[in-house]
């Protein structure tokens, strides 16, 4: 008799099963340009600070992964011809799409005073937004954004 009713007990829940709430909040830290205290940087702010970071990656620097990073470094101080804009549009395109959270839509690659100047059209894909990011390699200052 103590089997059957074993068998025949059904427990219920009364809490609905409801699906994983799925958050397109990205949340990280940073210190860059930060006052002490305020690390945390959300969203669009963090995907910005990693590509920055991406871009100060030199080809070959990144351990394991060799072929990662930028070679606008390297060839800052050569003569700025057609075929060089191609290969550096195609490596910044490859550095910027190996985020999966942003795709690129276009990139310009032109010279300036004392550098290279980048004009990226992105898509921020999470968030279906389209923004232009200008990046300036300084063969004085490195980075300028």
């Amino acid at each position: 008799m103590a089997k059957r009713l074993y068998k025949d007990v059904v427990v219920r829940s009364n809490k609905v099963q409801e699906d994983p709430v799925v958050s397109k909040a990205y949340r990280g830290l940073s210190t860059v340009g930060r006052r002490s205290g305020e690390t945390t940087v959300y969203d669009l702010a963090l995907i910005k600070q990693d590509l920055l970071n991406n871009f100060h990656i030199r080809q070959g620097e990144k351990l394991e992964n060799p072929e990662f990073g930028t070679i606008i470094w390297d060839v800052l101080f050569e003569p700025l011809t057609e075929e060089v804009k191609e290969v550096i549009a195609d490596n910044v395109t490859e550095i910027i799409n190996y985020d999966p959270r942003i795709q690129v839509e276009s990139v310009v690659v032109d010279e300036y005073e004392t550098g290279i100047i980048i004009e990226c059209e992105l898509k921020y894909l999470p968030y279906n937004i389209v923004e232009q990011l200008v990046f300036k390699f300084d063969e004085d200052n490195g980075l300028l954004n």
